[in-house]
């Protein structure tokens, strides 16, 4: 659901997955997409794209610590080259 949130409404999409500096700069970017994309119509979708992107990659990172974590806590997994 947050990645329809992110493709509709950039800004509100980061908000709500803890990203406000992002979002911020994704209102700056919305704003000069909008100027430039009356020329080059490929422009509106920059910010859907980035707020797409930022939210795969903290999604990502929030998987990555919470798999470091748990091999911190118990260890790595059977068989694992160490």
């Amino acid at each position: 659901m947050i990645y329809v949130l992110a493709a509709l409404v950039p800004p509100l999409g980061l908000l709500f997955n803890g990203q406000p500096f992002s979002a911020i700069f994704n209102v700056l970017l919305l704003v000069v997409c909008l100027i430039f994309g009356m020329i080059f119509h490929v422009l509106l979708f920059v910010p859907s794209a980035h707020a797409i992107l930022a939210v795969y990659m903290k999604r990502e990172d929030r998987k990555h610590r919470e798999v470091v974590e748990a091999i911190r806590q118990h260890g790595p997994p059977p068989g694992y080259p160490h």
